[in-house]
């Protein structure tokens, strides 16, 4: 599954999250005591592996 930043952030607010602040192309998202950092590059997917490490990090995988 290939999602671009952006829709990796809509995912992610739907579960919860809320951005905290953007630092250069990274977005930072809180829910709780946790922290994510998406990378936002234009159109660009994310890679598998990146994605990946995300939702696990959100406990979505």
């Amino acid at each position: 599954m290939l999602v671009t930043g952006k829709e990796l952030i809509k995912i992610l607010k739907r579960d919860g999250w809320e951005l905290d602040r953007i630092t250069g192309s990274h977005h930072i998202l809180k829910k709780k005591d946790k922290t994510l950092s998406v990378p936002v590059h234009s159109n660009r997917d994310i890679p598998n592996g990146t994605m990946n490490a995300i939702l696990k990090q959100a406990g979505l995988k």
